[in-house]
């Protein structure tokens, strides 16, 4: 029987959680403080634990410390209403799995849950190199899991920013985080993405450095890029003669969703820029 931790100091919540998860037919243990939860931690064995971060006594951040070195550690997802990069940053430094939103939509929950269950464990941990909070600074595993890991922190860092601007740039670093992982590192969990965030008053700007060799445009006959747009089919023909999906135009959808996009002479770094409004 899958066992899940559910931490969180404020009663209705955790009351919330725990019905809602034993409705699942999950083993669900609750803890009211970070004291307790470390407790609890030490001397049970669990599956997943759902720790929300400002608690009394040793808050979420300081638990995740303690417990980090833990030989069979369970997966982790932090819960707060804090997104500063400050404390999402310090959640991935001290290896949390992701990271949700409160207040917490419970349907939204438990698929979190089952989808966090059903991943492997990570090949490494995310290293943070700065969380400033106008400037982050990652080192991230090759490896799809990790993107989609690390896209889901990354996500919460644009707060202040209009709708448009957000899909915008998230689909753009989707694109060339998937990119870097997979062309570049080639889903090698030994090779490293480098990713920096900067943010500007009047402008947002990514960075991304993947450890291949590099490529050429007139190389990518399978992306919709590397065709004249009076064909607009012909790289679908390529993939399909190499057994690839549908698709391939992510790179002419980031160009149009971002103000500048330029790629280092080897083309394994790029650099996207969103100007912002005032």
């Amino acid at each position: 029987m899958t066992r899940i931790l559910v931490a969180d100091d404020d009663r209705t919540t955790r009351l919330l959680l725990t019905e809602t998860l034993r409705a699942q037919k999950f083993t669900v243990v609750a803890a009211a403080d970070g004291a307790e939860t470390l407790k609890k931690l030490k001397t049970g064995k669990f599956d997943l634990v759902l720790l929300d971060i400002w608690m009394p006594k040793m808050n979420g951040l300081e638990v995740l410390a303690k417990f980090r070195k833990a030989k069979k550690r369970p997966k982790i997802i932090v819960m707060t209403s804090d997104d500063t990069p400050q404390t999402l940053l310090g959640a991935i430094r001290e290896e949390a799995y992701t990271y949700v939103s409160k207040p917490i939509d419970p349907h939204a929950l438990v698929n979190l849950v089952k989808e966090t269950l059903s991943k492997k464990p990570g090949q490494g941990p995310i290293e943070v190199i700065s969380a400033s909070p106008n400037w982050v600074e990652l080192s991230v595993t090759c490896s799809l899991d990790e993107a989609e890991r690390i896209e889901a922190f990354m996500a919460h860092l644009k707060s202040g920013l209009s709708d448009d601007v957000r899909r915008a740039v998230g689909q753009a670093f989707h694109e060339l985080l998937l990119n870097a992982v997979e062309w570049g590192g080639k889903l090698d969990p030994n090779r490293k993405v480098r990713i920096s965030y900067l943010r500007a008053r009047r402008m947002l700007m990514y960075r991304i450095a993947d450890p291949g060799q590099g490529f050429k445009f007139a190389g990518l006959d399978h992306a919709a890029i590397s065709h004249a747009p009076d064909e607009p089919t012909a790289h679908d023909q390529v993939r399909q003669s190499k057994g690839l999906r549908p698709g391939g135009f992510g790179l002419l959808m980031t160009q149009a969703n971002v103000d500048e996009l330029v790629y280092n002479e080897k083309q394994n770094e790029v650099v996207f820029v969103k100007y912002l409004s005032e």
